[in-house]
């Protein structure tokens, strides 16, 4: 990837009227058409492949237990080492995508996720396969947050929960059919088969650079008014063809014109703030702290839960591989009908309140189930697939309320950061259920920490998150 920046500051006058602000209220008039379901749709589908590659270690991992007589050391590894690369991934993701733009991380993520999924085919030992799972985590880690950055910055505030979360489904959904067809496949085929499948996606990285446009915020944030205007310019045309009427006229000509409140008005350094530094600067460190903990004690309680689902139902009551692989699966599809919940009811009950009640809702059933001793694996499968709606739910708001809390200037370094934090999350909520797992005399034990992790972030989310529903990114985030 070039180094050179010089595209970043415009070679003559900017063209007339356009400014970030300018930007920003065009962008608030567009009504929802075609082409936004069409972009929605391309960026979706790769992070759908995304979720599908995340997944598919879970439901392989049994079958590599038997077949490298793995010891629970090395399977911690094997369900771990992914994720410490997606923190990594995250992290420079971010940093990448606020200097170079979204759209070209996001398709050279892709890419690389794809050719790395091929290369896990050939593996036949432990070591070349978590080098090679730490290197696609870093790609997976690199476009999921940057993704939801990009969906963010194309939407107007009106109901923007509901389409960046309808967008979001992909995610669970890729999750969700990804276990469904390695519940079949891995069983059937072997768990090669199934990265091979996983392998064939990297091509859409050719179809993103080709009919995804960059984010004009970005662009004008970036100095690169010119080419902010041509790519606006023909965004608005795509969608005045698509509804068939001429766009009306911005809502507001520039929001830095009108009077701030105390509440909305950002201070100098707030304004000067950028990269990790700015994440905590002025309003932004109360913001980066508050999502962090959302953040990492949802994923610690998502994590912890589906990846050793299998390889408990197996170890711990001894159903068949398939039968274990299926039981997982009825819980990540519950987790996908709390996600659509959560979809078509943001924007009404608010994201703080969908925090509180997702999370302190899991919190009571998993402790319901470990209050009951997890006597059976019908009783698992119930309360955690209960729970799975909730804690589902609340993590795919965060991928809508993250990027509402920052700026363009940052926006995908904070959302790369939330998804570092997740990733911590993903690596000791696994790590933690071995040990409890393997240490104790009751699998009980297990839903018992879940539980209290769930209700720190409940907690956390109803007390401390601030309401962001239906308000201009630039409103919030100045």
């Amino acid at each position: 990837m070039s180094t050179d920046t010089s595209k970043d500051a415009a070679p003559g006058p900017p063209p007339a009227g356009t400014t970030r602000a300018a930007i920003a209220a065009r962008f608030e008039r567009l009504p929802l058409s075609r082409w936004h379901v069409t972009v929605r749709l391309i960026v979706g589908v790769v992070t759908f492949f995304e979720a599908f590659d995340q997944l598919l270690i879970a439901y392989a991992l049994p079958e590599l237990r038997d077949e490298w007589h793995l010891t629970t050391g090395d399977a911690t590894a094997v369900l771990t080492v992914g994720s410490v690369g997606m923190l990594a991934g995250a992290l420079l993701s971010g940093r990448l995508a606020d200097r170079y733009g979204r759209v070209k991380v996001i398709a050279y993520c892709v890419a690389v996720s794809g050719l790395v999924s091929l290369a896990l085919t050939a593996c036949t030992s432990l070591t070349p396969f978590l080098a090679l799972r730490f290197v696609q985590g870093l790609a997976i880690g690199g476009e999921v947050p940057v993704a939801a950055a990009f969906i963010s910055e194309i939407t107007r505030s009106f109901k923007r929960g509901r389409f960046v979360l309808l967008y979001e489904l992909v995610f669970p959904a890729g999750l969700t059919i990804g276990a469904l067809v390695a519940a079949w496949v891995v069983p059937a085929a072997g768990w090669r088969v199934m990265f091979a499948i996983a392998a064939v996606p990297g091509l859409l990285a050719f179809l993103v650079q080709r009919k995804v446009p960059e984010s004009p915020r970005w662009l004008a944030d970036r100095g690169r008014l010119t080419e902010a205007e041509a790519v606006m310019s023909e965004i608005e045309a795509k969608v005045s063809a698509a509804t068939g009427e001429p766009l009306p006229p911005p809502l507001r000509a520039s929001p830095e014109a009108e009077p701030a409140s105390a509440a909305t008005a950002a201070t100098p350094a707030e304004r000067a703030a950028i990269g990790i530094r700015g994440l905590f600067t002025g309003r932004y460190r109360r913001r980066t702290l508050v999502v962090g903990a959302i953040w990492f004690t949802g994923y610690f309680v998502n994590y912890g839960v589906t990846s050793w689902l299998p390889s408990i139902y197996k170890d711990e009551y001894g159903l068949s591989l398939s039968d274990a692989l299926l039981y997982s699966t009825v819980t990540s599809v519950a987790g996908l009908l709390g996600c659509l919940l959560v979809a078509l009811t943001v924007d009404v009950l608010g994201r703080r309140r969908i925090f509180a009640i997702c999370l302190g809702a899991s919190a009571a059933l998993l402790l319901t189930l470990a209050a009951l001793g997890a006597r059976s694996p019908a009783q698992v499968l119930i309360w955690t697939s209960l729970s799975a709606v909730g804690f589902f739910g609340s993590n795919i708001c965060l991928y809508l309320y993250t990027p509402e809390l920052y700026p363009t200037r940052m926006r995908a370094l904070g959302c790369s950061v939330g998804g570092a934090v997740n990733r911590l999350g993903v690596i000791l909520g696994p790590i933690l259920v071995g040990v409890v797992y393997a240490a104790g005399d009751s699998v009980a034990a297990v839903f018992v920490m879940l539980g209290a992790v769930a209700v720190v972030g409940a907690v956390v989310a109803g007390t401390l998150a601030e309401e962001t529903a239906n308000r201009p990114l630039e409103e919030i985030s100045p």
